[in-house]
C-alpha cells in the first residue's frame, strides 16, 4: 500500500484505504492457490509419465514386500500393496468400478508391469489379486487401490 493510503496519527484510515488492504490480501491469496495447483499439477503430470513409461524399480518392490510383511505380523490376510489413479487406466476406472472381469485389460505402465507379475509370479503360488476403487472425489472414480491376498481358498 502506498504511503499516501497510510492515516496520520491520530486519524482514522481511509474506508477506500481498508478495501485496497482487503483487496491486495485476497489477490495474494489467489496467487498463492494458483501457485499451488500449477505445483501439484506439475506433480501430478510427473508423476503420470513415469507411471505409464517408467518400470518398477526395487525400491517400489521392497515397499510391496514389506507392506506384506507389516500385514502379516499383524495378523492379515491382505493387504494393499499399490495404489494409483484411476485416470490412468484406459477407461478412467469404469472396469475396476463395475467389478469388469477383464479389468486387468483397462491397466497400463506400472499397473499393467504389477499384474503381469503378480500372473507370473505370484498367482502360481497362491496368491490373488484384487483392485477397487478406494475413493469417490466429487463422486467419481479416484483412486485404484491392488490388494494381495494369501487367504486360503474358501471350502
Amino acid at each position: 500500500m502506498a504511503e499516501n493510503d497510510t492515516a496520520a496519527p491520530g486519524q482514522p484510515v481511509s474506508a477506500e484505504a481498508l478495501r485496497m488492504m482487503m483487496l491486495e490480501k485476497q489477490m495474494k491469496e489467489v496467487d498463492e492457490h494458483m501457485a499451488r495447483q500449477k505445483l501439484e499439477q506439475q506433480k501430478r503430470a510427473q508423476f503420470a509419465e513415469d507411471f505409464l513409461k517408467g518400470h518398477l524399480g526395487e525400491e517400489e518392490r521392497a515397499m510391496i514386500r514389506r507392506v506384506v510383511m507389516q500385514a502379516v505380523t499383524a495378523g492379515k490376510l491382505e493387504a494393499m500393496i499399490y495404489t494409483f489413479p484411476s485416470e490412468l487406466c484406459t477407461d478412467s476406472g469404469r472396469a475396476i468400478n463395475s467389478a469388469d472381469p477383464d479389468w486387468p485389460a483397462t491397466l497400463q505402465g506400472k499397473a499393467k508391469e504389477l499384474f503381469d507379475v503378480y500372473k507370473s509370479v505370484a498367482q502360481p503360488q497362491g496368491y490373488k489379486l484384487k483392485a477397487a476403487i478406494i475413493n469417490f472425489p466429487g463422486g467419481m472414480p479416484g483412486d485404484v487401490g491392488f490388494f494381495l491376498s494369501w487367504a486360503p481358498d474358501a471350502a
